[in-house]
């Protein structure tokens, strides 16, 4: 499973092999090749990929070597296996524009803009906003995954509000605020369809989809225990048509929880591809329809996710302290174009 951007590996003294990715199989598996069970799980593999690593005797079962038909069966434990430590753990700092919004010797805002990720991962070894983080501040303290300066984190298509630590102090203040729900988070979306409620909650305990592991799903019932519980508080903000604008507050942070939730309610993000948001789930089947809702596409070419508002108490002064970020300008666009449909409807 090579990659486009390979770092500078450290020279392997010995015949150390290092784990990439551990699964356990779910007891309801039923027969699949090794390759295809992967793709569901690792982002960013290709078939390809998959392949030539179990080819080099890089994949194992059970901790035995399998070439890429193996079929998968219940409880197998699956390792994939590399001479040389995970690129994540590799950090190089690069010399990136951040748009630091608010700083000083304890702690940083960072607005990220969307198509960033936050930190190296699977497929994503450079460009991340950790490169850019290590370059220009030295010394960042790690958080309990070994990740620089991070106390929380947005996806890759989101854009907004990110705190960044720069001292241990502040790093263990600012998570303990994230964990106890303390912290003030706000999100703007546009959601497909037009919302019944003007305002309310979403809980539904949020963990791995069973089926594909790059997607993560709501749990209930007796099947609670497979997720973490979660939170979503919605507003309306505009309602415009076939879709609607609205400000989302999380009392918990989990893994696309905004995502998640939306689409458990029945209103996935706008243009949400991983969620199934990237096709048209409400309207008419007019053909000008669908070449509008494919121009709103083009001008917003992710999901419609902005981090706007983030507060949290500063952790050396005690103040609480609020910062607002403008909705993007593919947001904007976006909305602005809704706006003019659904007031050409109107006359």
């Amino acid at each position: 499973m090579t990659e486009d951007y390979t770092p500078e590996l450290p020279e392997s003294e010995d015949d150390t092999l290092y784990e990439h990715f551990a699964f356990t199989v779910d007891k309801g598996q039923t027969p699949l090749r090794i390759d295809k069970y992967l793709m569901n799980f690792i982002e960013n593999a290709t078939r390809n990929k998959i392949q030539a690593a179990a080819k080099e005797g890089n994949i194992y079962v059970n901790d035995e070597p399998v070439k890429a038909n193996y079929k998968v069966k219940p409880h197998d434990s699956i390792r994939v296996l590399f001479s040389h430590p995970p690129f994540e753990n590799l950090l190089v700092g690069e010399d990136m524009p951040l748009d630091i919004v608010y700083e000083d010797d304890t702690l940083l805002v960072v607005n990220k803009p969307a198509g960033i990720v936050v930190h190296p991962g699977h497929g994503n070894y450079s460009g991340t906003l950790i490169n850019g983080l290590i370059y220009h501040f030295e010394n960042l303290p790690k958080n309990s995954s070994d990740r620089p300066g991070l106390v929380h984190r947005i996806d890759k298509d989101t854009s907004g509000l990110l705190v960044v630590a720069k001292t241990e102090h502040a790093m263990a203040h600012l998570s303990k605020q994230f964990k106890d729900k303390t912290s003030e988070r706000e999100y703007v979306a546009i959601v497909w369809g037009n919302m019944e409620e003007d305002e309310g909650a979403i809980e539904g305990h949020i963990g791995r989809h069973p089926k594909n592991r790059l997607q993560n799903t709501v749990f209930f019932g007796d099947d609670e225990d497979k997720g973490k519980p979660a939170v979503t508080h919605f507003k309306v903000m505009e309602r415009l048509t076939y879709v609607t604008l609205v400000s989302c507050k999380l009392e918990t942070g989990r893994t696309h929880q905004i995502r998640v939730h939306m689409k458990h309610i029945g209103h996935t993000l706008f243009n949400d591809e991983r969620y199934g948001g990237e096709r048209i789930l409400k309207g008419t089947t007019f053909t000008k329809y669908k070449q509008f809702v494919d121009n709103c596409f083009k001008i917003l070419p992710r999901q419609a996710l902005h981090a706007k508002t983030l507060g949290f108490e500063h952790p050396e002064t005690g103040e609480f302290m609020k910062f607002n970020t403008p909705i993007p300008d593919d947001m904007q666009q976006c909305i602005e174009k809704w706006r003019g449909y659904s007031k050409h409807l109107e006359e």
